[in-house]
């Protein structure tokens, strides 16, 4: 038995390592916003207030930092069909639904992956997706279900809800490969592990759309990828 696992083990590790090019670089970089960055717009919490109210709700849908570095934006590398596949991870990725508000904002998944819904707030909540290429799903979860898993078969791009909090809003990102990352609080990425080569990267914002830029990556090292959005009209 104890060979058995040994065995298992090396066997994991080189398919890892099969999964990373052997020559490959990284992109990093930071997304900024042109304009002024926007005031926190506060969310009138209209429902369930004892729960909802345990933390401050604002818009999320255009955050920007002092420095206007500008936080989550999806950046990937489009058209990428050597990419490695992301792996689907042992404990799948969670999208907690707590004082009404869904944490994280936005999340990338593997596609094939599955992702536990969680309601930690002890009322009732609603999960309703707005998928282009998955089922879509609108289904009540009471309190005493705290974890709902849900698996998503195809790369897509997918609008959360709750029908029962009609602020609470975020996104969920089905990723076909590996090549994809979310912007942090303070603008800054980055994508590991990109064999070289020239590629479009694209950078996704829920409320500024969609922008575009070329990138070579080298056989090692980091290469910069900054991108300023202009600002919305």
């Amino acid at each position: 038995m104890k060979r058995i696992g040994t065995l298992g083990i090396v066997a994991l590790i080189c398919a890892s390592l099969a999964a990373v090019p052997a020559l490959a670089g990284n992109v990093v970089g930071k997304v900024s916003y042109a304009g002024t960055a926007p005031a926190p717009k506060p969310i009138a919490i209209t429902k369930d207030k004892e729960v909802c109210s345990r933390e401050p709700h604002v818009d999320e849908s255009l955050v920007v930092a002092a420095d206007k570095g500008l936080a989550n934006v999806v950046v990937y590398i489009k058209d990428a069909p050597n990419a490695p596949k992301m792996a689907v991870p042992a404990k799948a990725p969670e999208l907690d639904q707590k004082s009404c508000k869904f944490h994280p904002h936005i999340q990338i998944i593997p596609a094939g992956g599955t992702l536990d819904v969680l309601n930690n707030d002890g009322i009732l909540h609603n999960i309703h997706t707005y998928p282009k290429n998955n089922p879509p799903i609108n289904q009540a979860q009471p309190k005493f279900k705290t974890k709902m898993p849900i698996k998503f078969e195809k790369p897509d791009t997918i609008r959360l809800s709750c029908d029962v909090h009609t602020w609470m809003n975020g996104w969920l990102i089905v990723a076909p490969n590996a090549w994809y990352t979310v912007s942090g609080p303070d603008g800054t990425f980055k994508i590991e592990n990109v064999a070289p080569g020239t590629y479009t990267l694209s950078y996704w914002q829920e409320t500024l759309g969609t922008q575009t830029a070329q990138v070579t990556v080298a056989a090692s090292g980091d290469v910069k990828a900054d991108l300023t959005f202009p600002a919305k009209k």
